[in-house]
């Protein structure tokens, strides 16, 4: 069996654009696909209870929102967007905080400042200092530090593995270690070094190789705790976004960390969001487990 991290090297360019540039096979993804999240999402922040652009750290983009289900003790899930970590914003996102409100979960959708005013490293601290915000300020927030669930999409997914990572303990002598309670990256970029080889997509991050390889969860980042994941990724993507999830999977199931694989039955690396968004699916009915709802 081919090394799960040195796969790629058999892949020409146009391989890699083939397999990471989704963007480019949803040639809708800009008068159709964040259109219609964007449109949502201001519904969403017009209709739910919510507080907006909580700042949490220096960055320009270092703010979170906020939306409550009107119960302090309810699960708390906090949302990391995606954009190969050079593009969207929180504002765009608002739209996933709907279903699970009325499922009675408090929302956090975080956004972080993006290459290449930062670098991928610094998002990583970004978003360590945005977790440990919100379980020092819980309670001013209406929050239960002690549900806390981290969830994100693509780039979001890798952000979600570094926060799986993190010894908070060590971050900050009055975090407890296990801060988080569970993970569910979603399509997650859980080695980069394919990443850095896409040149379409690593002229906006300028990531070398000893970047790629040193915020790699597969490499230098396993879980720090027995919280339980569900690394989730759509039916119709991409063979690499499979391989990437699998590979994850693989490495840190145990015995004694649960670690699964959800697959999105016929959907693609955009559209499993909208199924996310469905409080009638099984992506939502399993993301809802993972936070502790029955």
């Amino acid at each position: 069996m081919s090394d799960p991290l040195t796969y790629h090297t058999r892949f020409s360019p146009e391989d890699f654009d083939a397999q990471y540039n989704l963007r480019a096979g949803r040639p809708d993804y800009e008068v159709t696909v964040i259109p219609r999240w964007t449109k949502d999402s201001e519904a969403a922040r017009s209709s739910l209870s919510c507080r907006l652009d909580i700042r949490y750290g220096t960055g320009e983009k270092q703010k979170i929102d906020v939306f409550s289900c009107g119960d302090a003790g309810a699960p708390t899930l906090v949302y990391f967007h995606g954009g190969y970590w050079q593009r969207g914003d929180k504002s765009i996102y608002s739209f996933l905080a709907v279903p699970f409100v009325a499922a009675g979960v408090n929302v956090i959708i975080a956004g972080y400042d993006l290459c290449p005013t930062v670098t991928i490293t610094r998002i990583s601290e970004e978003a360590r200092e945005a977790m440990a915000f919100i379980w020092r300020n819980a309670t001013d927030l209406g929050l239960n530090r002690d549900r806390i669930t981290v969830m994100g999409h693509s780039a979001g997914g890798h952000i979600t593995q570094m926060m799986m990572a993190t010894d908070w303990s060590a971050f900050g002598d009055d975090l407890p270690h296990d801060l988080i309670k569970a993970g569910i990256p979603v399509s997650p970029l859980s080695y980069l070094e394919p990443v850095r080889l896409t040149e379409a997509l690593n002229a906006g991050i300028r990531m070398d190789a000893a970047e790629a390889e040193a915020e790699s969860p597969m490499t230098h980042h396993p879980p720090a705790t027995q919280a339980p994941q569900m690394v989730v990724v759509g039916g119709a993507e991409t063979d690499e976004f499979h391989r990437q999830a699998r590979m994850y999977v693989d490495a840190f199931n145990t015995d004694t960390r649960a670690v699964s694989l959800y697959i999105v039955p016929d959907v693609d690396h955009f559209d499993e969001l909208n199924v996310l968004a469905d409080p009638s699916s099984t992506f939502f009915s399993k993301t809802c487990a993972m936070l502790g709802l029955t």
